[in-house]
């Protein structure tokens, strides 16, 4: 990270994959509002498990570009052996992937053998890593005091939303608002990401008063005056207020929009049983009457 792309690709995933599960969640429910019951990941009919082999592909990436490709010497440590102090972020931020990589991997082990914990581990495994992401986000190397601080630090609330309801989908994996909830946190994430790389390392998106700096390896945003370090905090909490106010458009239109798509499906099948129903009632009348009538008949002859 540390850089436009380094939050705008991992931006990217993230928002694909709350998408994804946005979408999944919302048609499962449509079509089945009496039974929904959620999942940690939803199967694709000719390659079961593209969405877990993506995850891991996408945090091997991560990885390779944080330790590897980044870096200058093309590897993170001083020639003794240790890591250098400008390095540190970039370990932070492969371990978060490493976690990422360790839920997708376990998680489609988990299906193959399907044990009967199957669900309950793989939300645990995923909650471990949204607490990892949340842990090293909090403790991170990088500026807490700056604008990125201030970005990093409302990140924070929306990871929680993420791990909060992981651990409550757990108990409660027939919960339709839990999983949307979680669907529309791990969107918002991959938005807020995306947000941050932009206006954090695009030279006319930088608060005035403000200005890219080049410290330990990476460009950061400083301010001149605590004024206008304050103004720039500010306008990063009225930007994730527009934000969220925006994500929460989008998914309420979302929804409507599905529910209307495949909601209809399930009223259309719902009536046809009950008019099938209503036929036989008849049929059974039809019957019933044409048995009397020659019962009557047969009892005057």
């Amino acid at each position: 990270m540390g850089s436009l792309v380094g939050h705008v690709t991992p931006g990217l995933a993230f928002l694909v994959l709350g998408f994804w599960h946005l979408f999944n969640h919302i048609k499962l429910h449509s079509l089945h509002p009496n039974s929904f019951t959620s999942s940690a990941w939803f199967p694709v009919s000719k390659l079961r498990y593209l969405e877990l082999f993506l995850i891991m592909v996408a945090s091997s990436i991560s990885i390779s570009m944080e330790l590897f490709i980044g870096p200058a010497r093309h590897q993170p440590f001083d020639p003794d052996g240790t890591i250098p102090s400008t390095h540190l972020h970039n370990f932070e931020h492969s371990s978060i992937s490493m976690t990422f990589f360790t839920y997708a991997a376990f998680a489609m082990l988990l299906d193959k053998i399907s044990p009967k914990a199957k669900y309950s581990l793989t939300q645990f495994l995923g909650a471990v890593a949204f607490a990892q992401e949340l842990l090293l986000f909090h403790l991170h190397s990088t500026d807490h005091m700056g604008v990125e601080g201030q970005y990093h630090l409302l990140l924070q609330s929306v990871i929680f939303v993420s791990l909060a309801t992981t651990l409550i989908g757990i108990e409660l994996p027939k919960s339709f608002i839990v999983c949307f909830i979680r669907s529309l946190s791990i969107f918002y994430q991959g938005v807020w990401f995306i947000v941050m790389g932009y206006m954090l390392w695009t030279p006319e998106f930088v608060s005035k008063g403000c200005f890219l700096h080049f410290e330990e390896g990476h460009q950061v945003a400083r301010c001149s005056s605590d004024e206008a370090l304050h103004r720039a905090k500010s306008l990063v909490n009225i930007l994730f207020s527009w934000t969220l106010i925006a994500v929460t458009i989008f998914s309420m239109s979302f929804y409507l929009f599905l529910v209307k798509l495949y909601g209809e499906n399930v009223e259309y099948s719902t009536l046809t049983k009950e008019e099938g129903l209503e036929l036989e009632e008849d049929s059974d009348d039809v019957e019933s009457q044409k048995e009397s009538k020659t019962w009557g008949a047969q009892k005057l002859y």
